[in-house]
């Protein structure tokens, strides 16, 4: 990924945040013939509790999927990358102080993504997958009125739907973070900008902050 020096997140608890509110992942992998491929599913992260030891990622894809068919693969772990991609938007030149000062302005599009690299695992255990389904479903259910929960279904349906899918497990080697907020604009550029993205696109003061480049204290 390129990386200009202003737009890096290189803090590691940082980049945690940003998986953990954008856990829905594009896993890029590739076949022994180097043919590229990716998935779209969610990921969980299991921080390490030693910052010596590597983080984990966790989910599932379908047994139908063909990276499935690598569980036997004598290579045993694969490399991947898996992207989670933070807010993003289109940041129109309108918004800039410049604008009406000398026009010397163009677009640009604001974002905030953390790279993964790792290496990925299939898990085929039924325990394993039981306890991933579940983990999955209270991650995402917490916050509704009524959850959801794995046990609200036949037991003999949820096998079923379990023997459907397999495990993967991504050991984290690298991680890369990336905020491109127009943080090398001006301060009043970036309260221009972020008021833009709240009044056009709708967007809350965290995400604006977010892609805004504006902070608390500025």
């Amino acid at each position: 990924m390129y990386q200009p020096p202003q737009f890096c997140i290189d803090s590691r608890i940082e980049c945690h945040r940003v998986i953990k509110a954008a856990p829905f992942a594009t896993l890029v992998t590739h076949d022994a013939s180097g043919a590229l491929g990716a998935d779209h599913l969610p990921l969980l992260l299991s921080p390490a509790e030693d910052a010596r030891a590597p983080d984990i990622l966790a989910g599932h894809i379908a047994r139908a999927n063909p990276l499935a068919r690598r569980i036997e693969s004598p290579l045993g772990s694969i490399e991947v990358l898996a992207i989670f991609h933070g807010p993003q938007a289109y940041i129109t030149p309108s918004w800039y102080p410049a604008k009406r000062e000398h026009g010397k302005v163009v677009p640009t599009w604001n974002y905030q993504v953390v790279h993964v690299h790792g290496r990925l695992r299939l898990i085929d255990d039924p325990h394993w997958l039981r306890e991933m389904v579940t983990t999955l479903t209270e991650r995402f259910e917490s916050e509704r009125e009524r959850p959801w929960r794995v046990s609200d279904a036949p037991d003999d349906y949820i096998a079923a739907m379990c023997r459907a899918i397999v495990g993967i497990e991504i050991t984290v080697d690298r991680l890369e973070g990336k905020r491109k907020a127009s943080q090398h604009k001006s301060l009043d550029e970036r309260r221009a900008i972020h008021q833009g993205l709240q009044d056009e696109y709708g967007y809350g003061e965290q995400e604006a902050a977010c892609l805004g480049g504006v902070t608390p204290e500025d």
